[in-house]
């Protein structure tokens, strides 16, 4: 497919409206982009834990630290990859209105394709106010009116007393009403939430993949338009690492951990990946 930003843009918006989900991997650098679009993947996603972690961060605090990483991430993804890539930016890190929309700029200007705006406030000190959230969405789309806003509701994330359903439904409206193109509410499970979610947010429907609990053809027959791992590929990379390295410390190989066959990319098809070759 072509890399314009035009076209990624336009094919981004119609892969939410497509006959399957769009199952979207989250990577955290270039390499990790790379490989998930080179495996075919119709789009790439970055997630914020993996940037925020992999330069020393923490997530979810909306440091300055982290907007930079994500920025340069997103610059330096443009025009590398085969397929259109959308932007975690946590809740703005912490911008009013007119930063946010300026970060949405930058975004578009890089070659993204989409972004993800949260309403979780920064350090998990509870929600944003729906109104304000809605002026950052709307910022966001006077900055960047071709950008895929994924506006999420964490009203069911990081808690174990969620708050009724109906909650989450009166921030999609007001958060659609500003000009979001899609809903996430990561943390929600059960087949009749989400069930109840698609019938009721009239746009593409995001859901978190919770192992264990979701797959992919459950969630296509439920209605889910669009499933994103998160920080998962991240988290489990991470724990690859640890389980290979222990292996060697044991005396095994790395391989004996790997999985899938004992399968581990080599050195060469690493490097043709950061080129960009076939």
């Amino acid at each position: 497919m072509s890399t314009s930003p035009e076209y990624a843009t336009f094919h981004f918006h119609a892969l939410h409206h497509a006959d399957q989900p769009l199952l979207l991997p989250n990577a955290w650098d270039v390499i990790s982009a790379a490989a998930l679009a080179g495996a075919g993947y119709a789009a790439v996603g970055t997630t914020s834990l993996g940037v925020a972690a992999a330069h020393g961060y923490p997530d979810g605090r909306g440091l300055a630290e982290v907007r930079d990483a994500t920025l340069a991430l997103a610059l330096r993804l443009n025009g590398r990859l085969p397929c259109p890539y959308t932007v975690d930016v946590e809740g703005g890190f912490g911008g009013g209105p007119g930063q946010v929309g300026d970060l949405a700029a930058e975004l578009a200007e890089a070659g993204a394709a989409g972004l993800n705006l949260e309403d979780g406030l920064p350090g998990g000190e509870g929600l944003q106010d729906p109104v304000r959230q809605a002026e950052l969405i709307s910022a966001v789309k006077e900055r960047a009116p071709g950008l895929f806003l994924n506006a999420r509701i964490d009203t069911h994330w990081l808690t174990d007393s969620p708050p009724p359903l109906s909650v989450a439904l009166e921030r999609a409206e007001t958060y659609l009403a500003a000009g979001a193109d899609g809903i996430f509410v990561p943390g929600v499970t059960a087949d009749e939430d989400v069930s109840v979610l698609v019938a009721e947010i009239p746009a593409p429907l995001n859901i978190l993949f919770a192992p264990g609990r979701h797959t992919v053809s459950r969630l296509a027959e439920l209605g889910v338009r669009r499933i994103s791992t998160g920080s998962l590929l991240f988290r489990t990379a991470l724990q690859a690492t640890l389980t290979a390295a222990d292996a060697i410390r044991m005396g095994q190989g790395p391989t004996d951990a790997a999985g899938a066959g004992g399968e581990v990319l080599g050195y060469d098809e690493v490097q043709r990946l950061v080129a960009g070759e076939e």
